[in-house]
């Protein structure tokens, strides 16, 4: 497959490339942004062995001079000691303000390069390859960048849009099914908020949990209208000024679950389909939308292979305490992105404390 989808910005339009093989094209596709000689390429331990030469390879034949950081593997590292390896790279090798940092890799890597590329020499080109199926239909796109505080998710961050995002689909072929599953929550929340469309498509398919139970026709549709659904919502709304928060659909109570396990027994995409159940119950408990569709929702979360209940041991108060941290409480109020009907959703900050226990509650999962 070959398409491209146009990020429509003000400041700074771009594309998002996905071809299939796009990856032993990427100095091609650089060639032509007018960018410095110098490429930073950052990735992990993880992805580097399966593509870091490739990308190397494409880079250097198109007469870019490359450097690498690679930073330890996982949502716990992303923070301001891995940030500073990124700079301590970029200063030994002297990047100039026209050079580029290329994150390769997943949304952590992503975030953390994106990050460093907007705060070294106060802002260098940037360049997103996503590896793994959330960054690629989420996090690679739409320019929120940052690190984690040891109390919150993406506490300390900027908004900085990449020159280009390339997604190459065959790399999703050494994607470890855990991976695999937590990106299919981030597809699910488009569907839920915006493209009813992709949602009914979905739903049509028996198994959601591995590629290969995907029909190709519906992973390109998953690809294409996820991104396309990203671009949309960034286009219209850059800096969440309204419209993005849609697209934090089932975040609000997944990073609190996140931040409370330390990053580590529960992966992004796991907790953002916990918080799309906690959501959906929230939307029932107030009118907002019916049981039946709420049910619709979680049969895909769990066709993915999710978990539609909170971890065992998982203190209700202390992530209700948690919320207060939440990037999009205002005037001390949370603020929940709610559905109203399969591809509709609205933010509101009228949800009493005493339903999100109530729903929290019911979503704990008994010791055995």
């Amino acid at each position: 497959m070959a398409c491209t989808i146009k990020v429509n910005l003000p400041q700074q339009s771009y594309e998002i490339a996905i071809a299939t093989g796009g990856l032993d094209q990427l100095g091609d596709h650089l060639s032509g942004l007018g960018l410095g000689k110098k490429i930073l390429l950052v990735s992990n331990p993880t992805v580097f062995p399966h593509y870091g030469e490739r990308a190397i390879n494409s880079l250097q034949s198109a007469g870019f001079d490359v450097s690498t950081c690679i930073l330890p593997d996982g949502e716990q590292y992303k923070n301001l000691d891995s940030l500073q390896k990124i700079y301590s790279t970029a200063l030994e090798n002297r990047l100039e303000r026209s050079s580029t940092m290329v994150a390769l890799g997943g949304g952590v890597i992503g975030d953390m390069t994106g990050f460093g590329a907007a705060t070294w020499l106060r802002g260098i080109n940037f360049i997103q390859v996503p590896t793994t199926l959330l960054a690629m239909v989420d996090a690679s796109i739409g320019g929120k960048t940052g690190v984690n505080h040891p109390q919150g998710k993406n506490l300390i961050g900027a908004f900085y849009q990449p020159k280009l995002v390339l997604i190459d689909p065959e790399v999703l072929k050494t994607l470890p099914k855990r991976e695999f599953r937590a990106g299919m929550a981030e597809v699910i929340k488009y569907g839920v908020i915006w493209d009813g469309e992709l949602f009914h498509q979905m739903e049509e398919c028996e198994h959601l949990d591995a590629m290969e139970y995907i029909p190709l026709e519906l992973m390109d549709a998953i690809l294409t209208r996820s991104c396309q659904a990203k671009a949309d919502v960034v286009s219209k709304d850059e800096k969440e000024a309204g419209l993005r928060a849609i697209l934090n659909y089932g975040h609000t109570i997944g990073h609190a679950v996140e931040s409370l396990t330390g990053y580590t027994q529960v992966i992004h995409g796991e907790a953002v389909g916990i918080g799309m159940v906690a959501a959906g119950e929230i939307a029932v408990e107030l009118g907002m939308w019916t049981q039946e569709e709420a049910q619709r929702q979680n049969i895909l979360i769990q066709k993915a292979g999710l978990a539609t209940q909170l971890p065992a041991g998982l203190d209700i108060e202390a992530i209700i305490a948690s919320l207060q941290l939440d990037k999009k409480v205002k005037a001390g109020k949370v603020r929940f992105i709610l559905p109203t009907q399969i591809g509709v959703v609205t933010i509101t900050d009228q949800v009493p404390a005493d339903t999100i226990r109530k729903v929290l509650i019911g979503m704990v999962k008994k010791d055995r």
